[in-house]
């Protein structure tokens, strides 16, 4: 039986290492790079710490078990379909989002040209409004894996409603 409880907080951390490419894909936008991301999907770390804290609000486990990366059928997924399938989840459950507050740690790319066009796509996947979505970059000062630019992490915040109806 579920608590049936109006909201619902979801975290969700994702990491790619940088592998050979000539651009990442964040949020479901292409952003020119001197590397690629190394995954079994397309690499869309930020939409993979996004789907993992739908998914953690409401306690459905996470990507790894709807689609794992020893399925053939997810080679190179388009993660904004991935997205798409979690948020419908979400909503046949009886929830909503409220917002999503995602930060990208990396030294490179820079984020700030591609902000905009990044929160535009992921309001487009779930249909909400823009102001629901918050994309922010930070680096490590040059620490870490992040810091050596071997890769990125990234994570999300997310807050879901009971929808009305439900």
């Amino acid at each position: 039986m579920t608590t049936p409880v109006s909201l619902r907080i979801g975290q969700g951390i994702d990491v790619h290492a940088f592998g050979p490419g000539e651009y990442v894909t964040l949020g479901g936008v292409q952003i020119p790079h001197s590397h690629g991301l190394v995954a079994h999907s397309d690499g869309d770390v930020l939409l993979h710490a996004l789907s993992d804290a739908l998914l953690g609000a409401l306690a459905l486990g996470d990507i790894g078990q709807h689609f794992p990366d020893t399925d053939p059928r997810y080679r190179g997924a388009d993660s904004r379909q991935l997205l798409a399938h979690v948020y419908q989840l979400i909503q046949e459950n009886g929830f909503s989002l409220v917002n999503a507050d995602i930060t990208v740690c990396c030294e490179r790319p820079k984020l700030a040209p591609h902000n905009q066009a990044i929160r535009e796509s992921i309001a487009t996947v779930l249909g909400c409004a823009l102001d629901q979505i918050s994309v922010k970059a930070t680096t490590t000062e040059k620490l870490g894996f992040t810091g050596r630019q071997e890769g990125i992490l990234v994570s999300a915040l997310v807050l879901v409603q009971r929808s009305q109806a439900a």
